[in-house]
């Protein structure tokens, strides 16, 4: 993949979301046995959404160029489209208006040495830092000891959408949920390409994944979007076994497009005393690796 393009995105997203809907379920009468598409035909979406066949076959060829919000708002609800689908509409109809360019690379979000602060003074939980496209960023050092199995990969920011597509073995080692886990991740990536489309970085990344990973390319084609949001996530870490953690993502304001990340678990729990295992055994690693003794040490 070389570039994503917006008219694509918009054709193939509407024809998705409109094959899987069928006329019981948006309470349209469907006459006959033998409907030649699958899911609604175009003139139902129209119908529903109280606009001419012309200009949404016109939408759905990929443009949306002058298309209002409430046009946009008439054609989610027609196609019954969750808050994460209609906001990547939305993204992709600015997209659309947006002025074209050529990809280019995003600047490289400074990390400002208050963030890692804030993530240092988080003693008790996981947290890190990462972007739409999953590169992790910064983290507190229990973060570094829950991911190290994603860390162990040398590239630099490593990213926990190449571990799970490129070294399934360990992913799904290390996540219980492994299949949801991997449509989470394209679902997320996908949102992040309506956003920006132009995105160099981003652009590589889906491609190195659709070039190595069959998988992938069948998540990415399902045309799913996610939004990042509260959850559970169930690891098994190679160190302390199985931990069940509740998961927090916030946006930081005051840098767009960059996500916090706290892992928790209910006091008492397994996962709880897991967590505290892990942390008693970060410490341990990081003083051996800091720890050096100025008389065994050879000068130079």
């Amino acid at each position: 993949m070389t570039t994503i393009d917006p008219r694509t995105e918009i054709k193939e997203f509407l024809r998705s979301r409109r094959a899987r809907l069928t006329p019981e379920r948006a309470g349209l009468p469907a006459y006959g046995g033998n409907r030649r598409v699958k899911g609604l035909r175009r003139e139902e979406v129209a119908l529903l959404a109280g606009i001419s066949v012309d200009y949404y076959v016109r939408m759905e060829r990929g443009s949306l160029t002058g298309a209002s919000d409430g046009v946009l708002d008439a054609v989610a609800s027609a196609l019954q489209l969750d808050e994460a689908e209609r906001d990547h509409l939305f993204h992709l109809a600015r997209q659309a208006t947006a002025p074209g360019g050529p990809r280019r690379r995003r600047a490289a979000a400074r990390m400002r040495p208050a963030l890692q602060q804030v993530l240092d003074a988080v003693t008790g939980a996981p947290a890190w830092i990462c972007n739409g496209r999953y590169d992790v960023l910064a983290t507190n050092q229990l973060a570094r000891a829950l991911y190290s199995p994603v860390l162990a990969d040398t590239r630099r920011p490593a990213n926990t959408a190449r571990f799970v597509y490129l070294d399934p073995e360990a992913a799904r080692t290390f996540y219980v949920d492994y299949d949801r886990i991997t449509g989470d991740v394209a679902a997320k990536l996908r949102m992040e390409a309506g956003r920006t489309p132009h995105d160099g970085e981003l652009i590589a990344l889906v491609g190195e994944l659709s070039t190595r990973s069959e998988l992938f390319r069948q998540r990415w084609a399902s045309q799913d979007v996610r939004l990042h949001r509260s959850g559970r996530k169930r690891l098994h870490h190679p160190v302390v076994g199985r931990l069940d953690l509740d998961v927090e993502s916030m946006e930081l304001p005051a840098e767009p497009g960059l996500l916090l990340n706290v892992y928790t678990a209910p006091a008492g729990t397994a996962t709880a005393d897991g967590l505290a295992l892990l942390a008693s055994w970060a410490a341990d690693r990081d003083r051996l690796a800091t720890d050096i003794d100025p008389r065994t040490s050879t000068p130079e």
